[in-house]
């Protein structure tokens, strides 16, 4: 059982560290891909102190994130949903739900399989619904402009930097003090 076993989890490894790599050199290729395309260098100058700006926070919440999720979502679920994204909105609740329906505790193989299985069909379904959107969005268009909606999408954008605030608010209550 034991051989088994191992061989399962290494098999897990090689494939997610494959697949994390993949997806990071794919993310990072893109932009210079454009840049090649197009003829186009950004400013290097903005370009770093953008990511110095930012980098600190991500390498921070990822890090959290790690040690935080890894041991609910197990290996295969954690390499999935490192490479899928949304952890905090999507994949986590996704697992805790799985795994509190059907009983299985985190950190066992049956909760490995359990939340493997529930990220998986997550992930799915978020490609499913980003589909359905990119289809319809020239058949919709008209619907979506109708007079009565407009109010709608105008709350749009105050309600994305009424979530942001939160992590102004969090950071520093007096650049938050504006937004708020």
């Amino acid at each position: 059982m034991a051989k088994k076993q191992r061989d399962y989890m290494d098999t897990i490894h090689l494939a997610g560290k494959f697949w994390l790599w993949t997806a990071a050199f794919l993310l990072c290729f893109f932009p210079f891909a454009i840049c090649l395309y197009f003829n186009v260098l950004p400013e290097w100058g903005g370009v770093l102190k953008g990511v110095l700006a930012v980098a600190p926070i991500f390498w921070t919440v990822g890090a959290i994130e790690m040690i935080t999720y890894i041991p609910m979502m197990g290996a295969a679920g954690s390499y999935l949903g490192f490479v899928t994204g949304n952890l905090s909105n999507l994949k986590v609740p996704c697992t805790l739900n799985a795994l509190e329906r059907t009983g299985a505790k985190a950190g066992t193989e049956e909760g490995e399989l359990v939340s493997t299985i529930a990220i998986a069909v997550s992930s799915i379904v978020t490609m499913l619904i980003i589909i359905l959107g990119v289809v319809l969005i020239v058949p919709l268009t008209p619907v979506l402009e109708n007079p009565a909606l407009v109010p709608a999408f105008d709350s749009i954008l105050p309600a994305l930097f009424g979530a942001l605030a939160v992590v102004f608010v969090s950071k520093n209550w007096k650049i938050a003090a504006a937004p708020l």
